[in-house]
């Protein structure tokens, strides 16, 4: 059993929105499921999986910039700023320090519910306490 954790950080990488989706399941699903609880900020970095034309719009409708590259079979190149975007592996950082904690490493808990409830418990413990 697989699943993918999308995540809302803010600038320093502390996670402020959490959800799990299946593994196999598109990354669309996970941004569409996170736009309505996206705070006010001026830019979103996000890795390529995240590169679809409706999350650009979306993102431009709020105001928001998009550091996004774009997928490798694009016909048109996006641009984004590459120095912007190496700071995202504090969120890559983030999500190790959170499989620091066995249980979600592992993934113990079966259920999609407990599975997200013990990553928010170990984001808590290590980012808000």
């Amino acid at each position: 059993m697989n699943t993918k954790l999308h995540a809302i950080c803010d600038s320093q990488g502390r996670p402020l929105n959490l959800f799990v989706t299946a593994g196999q399941v598109s990354d669309y699903i996970g941004a569409r499921a996170l736009l309505g609880s996206l705070p006010k900020v001026d830019w979103l970095l996000g890795d390529r999986g995240y590169d679809a034309d409706w999350f650009r719009e979306a993102l431009k409708d709020k105001g928001i910039r998009a550091c996004i590259p774009g997928r490798k079979q694009r016909k048109k190149t996006v641009k984004y700023d590459k120095r912007r975007y190496k700071r995202r592996n504090r969120i890559e950082i983030m999500f190790g320090r959170l499989k620091d904690w066995r249980r979600v490493a592992t993934r113990y808990d079966r259920c999609p519910k407990v599975f997200l409830s013990a990553i928010a418990l170990a984001a808590t413990v290590i980012y808000w306490l």
